[in-house]
């Protein structure tokens, strides 16, 4: 068995230092242009060490194992250098600090030590806040979440600021709005993709509702959280969450059916139908009973077709194809200009239904405009769909269809 570094050896070779008098000479001119040292020296002689015997070979210091990686694309290790006891490669320590500043720049607005200030705070603010939210939800269907995660999270953290001086019914409100705008940040974060942010956010949404003590935004943060478990697939988890919520019968219609709604989810993921229909129908025959005036969960009054949305996805997810082709072909009929994000994830829903009810053209016909709208506005959930649409094509990948369906997506996919 040899004892010389051959995995050295090798490295130098591959990039042309026949020697190991070139090779040190070679290496201690790209460190002193790396580290802009003009002292930095590498010794044939400490070459010849470390390509000789494993007895005679020294780990080298951190700055020449900094080098060695930049010209050989190796680590010492993986150059032949025993590694030492608590030796971490210093790319491990700048993900660790990659890792370190995103979760800062995610949880910072939420996370604000105290004590602050303390400071006046005007009743008159509670109405300042609710009409910017509402703003937020219109811009949230025009733009999608990536241009407006830092402005609402912003928002919020100035409620929670001024949480912390307001008192009495002034402070109760904003709590209820806080709650409000925290469920947004949790949204926009699940809409660009990030669970984990989203998930932070829906804890704190919960957080703030249970401090407000509003039964109804307890169950609207449950079905926040729910929303989440139906992303990552838990079918149960999305159930036990809903009927948590639905467990308080104090609730208002509109939460009972953002509940009933994000149940059949969980319903669809576990692959029953008949409670999917099941809770649709019940929710439907609450709509008529929405009659809060709270700015927050509107989506069952705004968005037209609101239940049939879900149940499309739903028969979708249960490979109902060609019962979702005809739902989606109704939705759409009714989406307005305005609601472009929400018209693109259902369109990229509706070809995959048409994928799965054999019209391979038809879907690629949907999926063109579907495809414009995910470059335009960045939605990761839209993104998502479009890559359920690709592999529900696979069966006519070789086919013209097929290949046009790769053309169309290939501005969406990339890097996906």
């Amino acid at each position: 068995m040899s004892h010389r570094n051959d995995a050295l050896r090798a490295a130098r070779l591959r990039v042309g230092w026949r020697t190991m008098d070139a090779a040190a000479a070679a290496l201690q001119a790209h460190g002193q242009q790396l580290l802009d040292d003009p002292h930095y020296t590498v010794s044939a002689r400490t070459w010849r060490r470390w390509e000789g015997h494993a007895d005679d070979r020294r780990w080298p210091p951190e700055e020449t194992a900094i080098v060695l990686h930049d010209a050989l694309g190796r680590w010492p290790e993986d150059l032949g250098f025993p590694a030492p006891a608590g030796w971490i490669r210093p790319e491990a320590h700048q993900e660790d600090d990659v890792k370190r500043r995103a979760f800062v720049s995610v949880t910072a607005a939420a996370l604000m030590p105290g004590p602050t200030a303390t400071q006046h705070v005007d009743p008159a603010l509670i109405d300042y806040f609710q009409q910017q939210l509402e703003g937020h939800y219109r811009a949230d269907m025009l733009l999608g979440p990536h241009d407006l995660i830092g402005t609402v999270s912003a928002q919020y953290q100035l409620i929670d600021k001024l949480v912390r001086s307001a008192a009495g019914e002034t402070r109760r409100s904003l709590l209820r709005v806080g709650a409000a705008y925290a469920a947004l940040v949790g949204w926009l974060y699940q809409d660009a993709g990030d669970l984990g942010a989203a998930a932070f956010w829906r804890g704190i949404t919960q957080e703030i509702a249970a401090r407000s003590r509003d039964p109804h935004l307890i169950g609207y943060s449950l079905v926040n959280l729910a929303q989440v478990r139906t992303d990552l697939g838990d079918g149960h988890g999305v159930i036990d969450l809903c009927e948590a919520a639905l467990d308080d019968e104090r609730i208002f219609p509109k939460v009972q059916i953002m509940a009933m709604q994000q149940q059949a989810h969980g319903a669809s993921l576990t692959g029953d139908r008949t409670a999917v229909d099941r809770l649709i129908d019940t929710a439907d025959g609450l709509l008529a009973r929405v009659d809060d005036d709270l700015p927050w969960g509107n989506a069952c009054r705004r968005t037209p077709g609101y239940l049939e949305v879900q149940r499309a996805t739903c028969y979708g997810r249960l490979g109902l194809g060609r019962e979702a082709d005809a739902l989606w072909r109704q939705v759409l009929a009714a989406v307005p200009s305005t609601a472009r994000r929400d018209r693109g994830v259902y369109l990229a829903r509706h070809a995959s239904a048409a994928a799965a009810a054999r019209e391979p053209d038809h879907a690629v016909e949907i999926a063109r405009e579907a495809a414009t709208i995910a470059v335009e506005t960045r939605s990761a959930r839209m993104v998502r769909e479009l890559l359920t649409l690709e592999r529900a094509m696979r069966p006519w990948h070789d086919a013209p269809v097929g290949r046009d369906l790769a053309e169309i997506l290939a501005p969406v996919t990339e890097g996906s």
